[in-house]
């Protein structure tokens, strides 16, 4: 056991942890998710860039001497292996607008530094964790910053979840391209189309998840590093600001620029509604997606039965051969977490009060939870779901031969009002469109044939003009 003290009091801590006293209160304090900083890699290690930029403006500065600097930047690099993520214990949601994150962060690299340089650790007169790891710095400028470059690389990561689901349904949009079946608007018939195109319309979406992903990520890429407590920049150098978003570039590889006012950027979480909002918008448009799947593949004799999902485990305990759509489902769920999450993240945002605000570690937490049940669902959907979806082709082309919804390619040579009475009587009867438009003499057999081919229901060839010569045949 190792003596530390703060100004409430001196404590006994284990001599094998890296961290020191103000960490382990905090890790008596918040005993709440069951999730702690060690369980968020990015977050750790855009803390350990932080310091590192941090140390490396303070010597330029000449704040900080060469040997404490380079005892820093070696703590960091070390943390970013992943060799000390064990020891970021607070848990995600805390009190303190995030200091005692801050101190974990603070008090690991001294303590790595300190047995680096050949000392004890806790032996803080050789390298402090305040005073040499935090110099020129606040909570709350350094956890927003490390918070930002956190966020901009898991969506870099979730980038990589959704390629994976988007290009399992462009395979499938090709593979299905032939296959004939009917469009449906509020659950009603439609017109026919085919399922290539009604999953190339998912590819479509997940590409525009991507595009917005990317502009909301932009904004994390300002930082109030620099601004130290309320973004005046009290105890920092002048030019702190300006040189230490230079070293974050250069150690993220990323263009970090610092905010032009950082007093309105320290209580500003208005960059984190806008990625939370793209991660609902997302998650809205992937459980519609679904939802579809689920509906597409009800049945299988008494539901629409058009599309089979992989059967992945026996879907009741009561019901012998029932399958579920078990990952549809789960996917949905986590959907249900994210639209839920973003109100967390709204009213966490809306609590700032005048320089700052508190409740930045809850932000982090859901926003980070989010971005990583999205990555996992996404990924899910694709291997365990979409990949193994095959199509029921006869009842596809079935329903579209079956539907009344075909007379609307009617319309433009028989009218409205006939098509609409041909509907009728067919819905009336369980007549066929075809067969009724032959039996009233309105177009002959070769007209209705071209007119109702799957091909030119999909994608009419005749030119307009060509279309109004054929409508005054006979």
């Amino acid at each position: 056991m190792r003596k530390e003290h703060d100004f409430i009091g001196e404590l006994e801590i284990a001599d094998d942890v890296y961290y020191g006293v103000q960490t382990f209160r905090a890790k008596q304090n918040f005993d709440i998710t069951d999730e702690h900083l060690k369980d968020y890699p990015a977050f750790i290690y855009g803390y350990a860039k932080v310091k590192k930029a941090c140390a490396l403006t303070n010597h330029e500065l000449s704040l900080l001497d060469k040997e404490k600097c380079d005892f820093i930047c070696k703590a960091c690099d070390e943390i970013l292996t992943g060799k000390y993520n064990d020891q970021f214990v607070v848990d995600m949601l805390q009190g303190g607008a995030g200091t005692s994150t801050n101190m974990n962060s603070n008090e690991v690299i001294a303590n790595i530094g300190l047995t680096l340089m050949g000392h004890k650790k806790g032996e803080y007169e050789f390298l402090h964790p305040n005073d040499h790891v935090n110099l020129s710095q606040s909570t709350n400028d350094s956890y927003p910053t490390a918070l930002k470059i956190a966020i901009y690389d898991y969506i870099e990561q979730l980038f990589e979840g959704i390629k994976v689901l988007r290009d399992s349904f462009s395979r499938k949009a090709e593979e299905f391209k032939d296959v004939i079946k009917m469009g449906r608007t509020q659950l009603q018939d439609a017109v026919p189309m085919t399922v290539g195109q009604e999953f190339h319309a998912f590819v479509t979406m997940l590409d525009e998840d991507l595009s917005r992903l990317e502009e909301a990520r932009q904004l994390m890429l300002e930082v109030n590093l620099g601004g130290t407590a309320i973004g005046t920049g009290i105890n920092a150098h002048p030019d702190f600001s300006r040189l230490v978003v230079k070293h974050l570039s250069e150690i993220t590889g990323d263009k970090f620029v610092s905010s032009c006012d950082l007093v309105a950027a320290t209580p500003d979480c208005s960059g984190y509604v806008q990625v939370m909002g793209v991660l609902k918008r997302m998650a809205i448009k992937l459980s519609k997606t679904c939802n579809d799947l689920r509906l597409l593949g009800s049945g299988p004799r008494c539901g629409l039965n058009e599309i089979n999902l992989p059967k992945m485990q026996p879907g009741s305990s009561i019901m012998p051969g029932k399958v579920n759509p078990v990952i549809p489902e789960v996917v949905n769920q986590v959907c249900y977490h994210v639209i839920g999450a973003d109100v967390a993240v709204g009213f966490a945002s809306e609590a700032g009060q005048l320089q700052l605000n508190v409740m930045e570690p809850a932000i982090a937490y859901e926003i980070f939870k989010s971005i990583k049940m999205l990555d996992r669902a996404c990924r899910t959907l694709a291997t365990k779901c979409v990949d193994g979806i095959t199509t029921n082709d006869k009842v596809c082309l079935d329903f579209v031969m079956n539907s009344i919804g075909i007379v609307t390619a009617l319309n433009p040579y028989i009218g409205y009002e006939n098509s609409a009475s041909i509907a009728k009587e067919a819905l009336e009867t369980g007549k066929r469109v075809r067969d009724i438009a032959l039996e009233r003499g309105l177009l002959s057999a070769e007209q209705l044939d071209e007119l109702l081919s799957p091909k030119n229901m999909l994608q009419p060839e005749l030119s307009a003009e060509s279309r109004a010569h054929f409508a005054k045949k006979e």
